[in-house]
């Protein structure tokens, strides 16, 4: 991480950013927003989450005056595309957690009351295709993604058109849902959240210029150590081992059955295989890219925040 490149700020610090900006969550609404295994805490909301939305809600007001300014200029209508902003970071660090709290921050803004989130995981190709292409052990890797429709769907979704469609994943099947769509109409801001959307890769078809990060306005990356994530992931696959794998239609079922020691081990060696080079290879290259880093204790809560200033 380049230091000159952004202000650190420890959490006392950054709390004492939150200015006037009330709290309206409650704790029965963040038991709600909660992933797996994440343990978020109303403290967390107050002095890191509402600071956050408080800078997000200025960005999301400087955006629209300026887009004004340059209407005004051209003597046209003005725009309507939303305000995106990205969600990025490792598997089973807490991206969902934190894209679905901001999401129900900034819904209670009176300027932004839309606000939809949409992950990248509807964008994966089906387990068909992933099998045809050889890409099963790699599912989460960039090329496992259909990057031309997700730039068609971010392109057509900054371009101002009232109803857009995104594809729908399974976690029970591990699989795109077949004829089920999520159906985003004209929000006002659009957080979008997933492993990889700070690559640079460019979609098929596409000149080299356009790339998925081309269309956010804001970027968020969610931090920690790497053994600590491992440790999460491994908490997480042994709860899901428990839980969500007895059903007959999880991907997941043949594990049900594992003990209590070869439950750990299973979840060790999928984060070794697969979620660890993914983390090394693509994921953690793209941090510097983000405007805001949210850096995680061992203890789930966050401890640092660095804002980038150049």
């Amino acid at each position: 991480m380049h230091a000159e490149a952004y202000l650190t700020f420890d959490r006392a610090a950054w709390s004492a950013l939150r200015a006037n900006t009330p709290l309206t969550l409650s704790e029965a609404d963040l038991a709600s927003l909660r992933g797996v295994n994440d343990k978020v805490s109303l403290d967390d909301v107050v002095n890191v989450h509402l600071p956050l939305s408080r800078l997000l809600n200025l960005h999301v007001g400087a955006a629209r005056s300026l887009a004004g300014v340059k209407d005004a200029f051209l003597g046209r209508p003005a725009a309507s595309g939303p305000y995106v902003i990205a969600v990025a970071g490792s598997v089973a660090v807490g991206k969902s957690t934190l894209a679905r709290i901001l999401q129900a921050l900034m819904s209670r803004w009176p300027e932004h009351p839309r606000v939809e989130l949409v992950t990248t995981d509807g964008f994966l190709y089906p387990n068909a295709e992933l099998e045809a292409r050889g890409l099963m052990q790699r599912k989460g890797f960039p090329e496992s993604y259909d990057l031309r429709r997700m730039v068609d769907f971010l392109a057509d979704l900054k371009a101002g058109e009232p109803r857009v469609e995104a594809p729908v994943y399974s976690h029970v099947t591990y699989d795109i849902v077949p004829d089920e769509r999520q159906v985003v109409e004209h929000p006002d801001v659009l957080i979008f959240e997933g492993l990889n959307v700070l690559q640079t890769g460019a979609a098929a078809g596409r000149p080299a210029s356009a790339i998925v990060s081309d269309f956010f306005d804001f970027s968020l990356y969610l931090d920690a150590e790497e053994a600590d994530i491992e440790r999460w992931y491994v908490e997480r696959f042994v709860l899901l081992q428990r839980t969500v794998f007895r059903k007959d239609e999880s991907y997941f079922h043949h594990m049900r059955n594992l003990d209590p020691d070869e439950a750990p081990e299973a979840g060790r060696r999928i984060w070794r295989d697969i979620n660890r080079p993914n983390l090394l290879q693509n994921i953690l290259p793209t941090r510097e890219r983000a405007n805001v880093v949210l850096r995680k204790r061992a203890d789930h809560s966050i401890g640092e925040v660095w804002l980038r200033q150049i």
